[in-house]
């Protein structure tokens, strides 16, 4: 089995295995070939989330990843490489503080049933691997954008029938937030739980509009340049 893995420079890396999860060729190599090799694991389960890697252009979890012969590894998009597959997500976390994609400490003290519960049961389940924030193309033109990890958090936290301070959750996330994701999908796309940041968006727009908002895209759009309405 030979593959590349993207360091400082393409290099190429090979081993006698088969039928193998990534993580597990990655510890091989360091072991046997390279001790010098960087990258992240955990639990080695699917469910820490910390061994997000690129393969072939594609976000995958490298300890459920099956290895196929000539596969190209990159470290995730939109990070910091530290070294080799090791990035820094001190950037993508900071998106969190500046949606306060938290629970309000004022939040109401309430039961909630089942059906309450499986409202925002499957964003409850993601493992902060970052491959939505890696996959999403935005960034290239946004850097400030707060991205489908973080809005899917206040979708999770908004939808909660305990949330005091809705108006507060939905006006923060107006500026390089839900307006400025193009639902391209690509985060749905490489979750390894399932969750759909683009249809959360979708609901955020909703509730927005319900709030008062409006699509600013739209009345750009729609302003012609003299800045008269254009209908």
């Amino acid at each position: 089995m030979k593959i590349s893995i993207q360091r400082e420079n393409l290099e190429y890396f090979e081993a006698n295995v088969k039928d193998i999860t990534l993580l597990e060729f990655l510890n091989t190599i360091k072991i046997t070939v390279d001790n010098t090799l960087s990258f992240s694991s955990g639990c080695r389960s699917g469910i820490c989330g910390s061994c997000s890697v690129r393969v072939n252009s594609k976000e995958v979890l490298a300890c459920s990843y099956k290895i196929q012969d000539e596969d190209k590894v990159e470290p995730l998009k939109n990070s910091q490489v530290i070294r080799d597959l090791v990035v820094n997500m001190d950037k993508a976390y900071s998106f969190n503080y500046v949606a306060k994609a938290w629970q309000s400490k004022d939040s109401k003290n309430v039961r909630l049933s089942q059906e309450n519960e499986k409202i925002n049961e499957v964003q409850s389940n993601c493992i902060m691997c970052m491959a939505c924030y890696s996959a999403c193309p935005v960034y290239s033109v946004n850097e400030e954008f707060i991205g489908p990890f973080s809005l899917t958090r206040v979708w999770r936290y908004l939808s909660d029938k305990r949330e005091e301070n809705s108006t507060q959750k939905i006006n923060t996330i107006q500026t390089n937030g839900l307006w400025d994701c193009t639902l391209c999908n690509e985060c749905t796309l490489v979750c390894p739980q399932d969750i759909s940041s683009k249809a959360d968006i979708e609901k955020l727009r909703t509730r927005s509009i319900i709030f008062g908002f409006n699509n600013p895209n739209i009345i750009n759009f729609a302003t012609s340049f003299d800045g008269s309405p254009n209908f």
